[in-house]
């Protein structure tokens, strides 16, 4: 038994030298060019600096905001939102993948005991019937050589495909929290517009109060309170339009925070100023290839496509499969623990495609084909991520530009308004004059309003699109 025994260990010693001795076929990879291989900035990098090597300002930076509500409800939303549990399930799903993938090259043991009882008739010089019993056990080892490859370039590209997986989980986290951020500016914009809309209903109240006096002692005629009368009625009719907004938002967050729509309370007004516009380190466009997750998958998914281009490559060599096996068989239960009973054997299968009409290249082919695909689709996630801290940095400066002249619009406006009421209480200004000072105070209120809410918003873009830690470390472990 020790000689069978030391027979199938050399067996398996001589299949190890064997594949020592393989070598493995297929394209090695690298990284393909793509527009962020330039030592040049951003374009429109403004006050922003270009800091390759640091970037821990980017790094939780919705607390700087010091807005308590906001980290609040990322919390939430990385603890309940389904599709972040979905995306963990994925994760899930790769890593089994890889561990099926691995498990081929390892050897295949396995072990069988098994009962055998009949019974046949003969009918020789006279019927008469044969009962037999047979016991056996085996243990067998299959392991097939891997001469040339396949079977590690399939767990490469397990090992990408777990690791893009991986990486499209935390662009979806990313996508998350910045879409939380989002919708949370959104609320605090229709929070302060519908506070305005309040109040500019309250005003055209108390101009109405003015006109309706004036009447009354004949100092203007009818259309006066019909016009008047007109903008008030126009300002409560504005208020059911920004409050559907603001139910829509909140239904909205209440999804991203994984909790039924309709039933959360309303948020408090904290983001009624602009947040701290500081400039933040934002590298270089080569900085992305390792800082954004989605591109990160993109390379990931391309790694796995070149092992693919491998894997198909080998299919086209020799297989070379080493079996073993050793057991026992006998007709009675206990004979088959003696070494009279005793049952080996050991094959070596050796194999090799001839023909399969043009399959195996045509295999070889798409896989080459599918990484060129996958390269496209990589060089343009490259551009989309660079356009995107892009537009981020100058829809930055176009904002505040904007805001600058919207600032003084709304100063001069205010100023307008508070004249021309004026001027209408003395009789010397018609109320049309007051009423379209009312409308252009108003509009400028609001615009200003809306720009500092996509101040905001766009400043989330910019730390969404340079790719930064997005997960709270008790999240990550």
């Amino acid at each position: 038994m020790k000689k069978r025994l030391v027979s199938i260990c050399l067996l398996f010693f001589a299949s190890g030298v064997l594949l020592l001795a393989g070598c493995m076929v297929g394209p090695k990879y690298s990284r393909p060019e793509t527009a962020a291989d330039t030592p040049d900035g951003y374009f429109h990098a403004g006050m922003h600096e270009e800091d390759v090597n640091d970037f821990a300002d980017v790094d939780q930076w919705w607390e700087r905001f010091g807005d308590e509500t906001t980290a609040a409800l990322v919390v939430q939303a990385m603890e309940n939102n389904y599709d972040l549990k979905a995306a963990a399930a994925r994760v899930l799903q790769a890593q089994a993948a890889l561990v099926q993938v691995r498990g081929r090259r390892m050897p295949d043991v396995s072990y069988s005991l098994s009962r055998d009882r009949s019974q046949r008739s003969f009918n020789f010089a006279g019927r008469f019937s044969v009962l037999t019993e047979n016991w056996s056990q085996n243990i067998s080892v299959a392991y097939v050589l891997d001469l040339f490859g396949k079977l590690k370039r399939a767990e490469r590209a397990a090992w990408a495909q777990m690791f893009g997986s991986q990486a499209n989980e935390q662009a979806l986290i990313n996508s998350m929290i910045a879409t939380v951020i989002r919708v949370r500016i959104d609320i605090a914009t229709l929070q302060r517009r519908l506070a305005i809309a309040r109040a500019n209903t309250t005003s055209r109240q108390d101009t109405l109060e003015i006109v309706e006096r004036r009447y009354k002692e004949g100092l203007v005629g009818p259309v006066d309170v019909r016009l008047a009368r007109e903008n008030l009625e126009a300002a409560k009719a504005f208020e059911p339009s920004i409050e559907l907004s603001l139910i829509t938002a909140h239904n909205a967050l209440d999804v991203l925070l994984g909790r039924r729509p309709g039933g959360s309370e309303h948020l408090p007004r904290t983001l009624e100023d602009l947040p701290d516009l500081e400039p933040v380190p934002i590298g270089l466009p080569g900085s992305l290839l390792d800082r954004r997750p989605d591109v990160m998958a993109a390379e990931l998914m391309l790694r796995a496509a070149n092992e693919q281009i491998g894997v198909s490559i080998a299919q086209l060599y020799p297989d070379l499969t080493l079996t073993a096996m050793y057991g026992a068989s006998a007709d009675r239960w206990r004979d088959i623990w003696e070494h009279f009973s005793e049952t080996y054997s050991a094959t070596v299968l050796f194999s090799q495609p001839i023909f399969k009409g043009g399959q195996l290249k045509a295999q070889v082919d798409a896989a080459k084909a599918r990484y060129q695909e996958l390269a496209a689709n990589y060089g343009g996630t490259v551009l989309t991520a660079i356009r995107e801290v892009e537009d981020a940095l100058v829809t930055e400066q176009m904002l505040q530009k904007q805001l600058e002249h919207t600032e003084l619009r709304f100063e001069e406006a205010t100023a307008a308004e508070n004249l021309s009421q004026e001027r209408y209480q003395r009789g010397v200004e018609s109320i049309l004059s007051v009423l379209e000072s009312e409308r252009r105070r108003r509009i400028a209120e609001e615009l200003l309003t809306i720009l500092k809410g996509r101040i905001w918003t766009t400043r989330v873009n910019l730390h969404l699109a340079l790719g930064g830690d997005w997960v709270d470390k008790k999240y990550s472990e």
